[in-house]
């Protein structure tokens, strides 16, 4: 690899990473996970050496190829690389940087732009399912200039507005993996604490804040510094993995941990995410759905504190705003007759940072 490695570096929604094509990689395995990792200069707190962004954040992967399914354009895998670790996952799916694909896919030449909006259908590998993006293009090319804002990106830039099927029970199997609006877990010092499991995307255990002994409105710096609630929220993670399907979770980066509590500023409910170990400044796409679809479960946790109006199904619903430590995050839902939740929708922007070859440190 010392001609280096075609790539493009993107910024989707809150994260960034590096978006490949499938073809300019080796086979799934040893060799290709050995090759990421050195180009994002990992397992090194700073990542000094390689082009990650020292947060788990900015050390993520998209790699991207044409689909041979009838139902998708192109196929997204997405993997998680550890900063300090030599972890390489492909265990969740994201929908930040799922915000990227559509635009890198028609960079790359993988779809034809059509107008002045481009639909692009996405499978995702991870979790088997399917996201429609539609994207704003001219002359054939993505538009990245635009006047949509995101919270936690600083200034403005054309919406991406993605569309999710088939997330609910993804990856454990069911939107309620263990059966129940409601569980109750033990933390490390005994306590007894309720939560709901819930898998809409992102397998994700919710739970209140005021049961975790914090008020919800700490700092993420405030919370990485508490060790007893850092502690209550492993032990809490490590016994809802099993009863998520998800066997033993010590070395995996789902289920996230996201505690909720009342609003603050005009939005449904507040929320602040482990994911797992280090506190998000903001939410992940994924994670906001798999939270506002807490929201909505009767006899919830979440929902005793969510201030959204009620959903009407068929249609769809009003808008749940889920306000985090930089901003909020709207989610929609497209309901059936019987109010069960059908499409899952969010709004975000992606743009490009570069485009070119990267080198690969050569020493492991």
């Amino acid at each position: 690899m010392t001609d280096g490695v075609r790539a493009m570096l993107m910024r989707g929604g809150t994260s960034k990473g590096l978006f490949l094509l499938h073809a300019d990689l080796p086979a799934p395995g040893p060799e290709r996970d050995s090759l990421l990792l050195r180009l994002m200069g990992s397992p090194d707190p700073r990542q000094i050496d390689g082009v990650g962004g020292a947060h788990p954040l900015t050390s993520k992967v998209a790699v991207v190829s044409p689909s041979s399914r009838p139902d998708a354009d192109v196929d997204y895998l997405f993997l998680q690389l550890g900063v300090d670790t030599d972890l390489v996952t492909d265990q969740q799916n994201c929908g930040n940087i799922l915000a990227g694909v559509a635009p890198f896919a028609v960079e790359r030449g993988l779809v034809s732009a059509t107008g002045d909006i481009t639909e692009i259908r996405i499978y995702l590998c991870n979790t088997d399912g399917v996201a429609t993006a539609r994207i704003e293009t001219r002359g054939g090319r993505p538009r990245y200039e635009g006047d949509t804002a995101i919270s936690g990106v600083p200034g403005t830039a054309a919406p991406v507005n993605l569309f999710f099927e088939g997330t609910a029970g993804s990856t454990c199997g069911a939107l309620l993996p263990t059966g129940r609006a409601c569980d109750t877990f033990t933390a490390a010092d005994g306590r007894s604490v309720r939560a709901t499991c819930v898998d809409n995307g992102m397998p994700t255990v919710v739970l209140l804040a005021s049961e975790m002994g914090i008020t919800g409105r700490e700092t993420p710096a405030e919370l990485e510094a508490d060790q007893r609630l850092r502690a209550d929220l492993e032990a809490i993670r490590l016994a809802a993995g099993p009863l998520m399907n998800l066997g033993d979770v010590a070395r995996a980066t789902v289920p996230k941990l996201t505690m909720v509590s009342a609003p603050e500023a005009g939005g449904a409910v507040s929320t602040r995410t482990f994911i797992p170990h280090r506190c998000h400044d903001a939410i992940g796409v994924l994670g906001a759905v798999s939270v506002a679809t807490a929201c909505l479960l009767d006899g919830s946790p979440a929902a005793e504190v969510c201030t959204a109006p009620a959903a009407v199904g068929p249609g769809v619903s009003p808008p749940i705003v889920i306000e985090h430590p930089t901003g909020d995050f709207d989610c929609v839902f497209e309901l059936d007759g019987a109010g069960a939740i059908v499409k899952a929708g969010v709004l975000r922007t992606a743009r490009k940072l570069f485009d070119g070859l990267v080198f690969p440190r050569e020493d492991l």
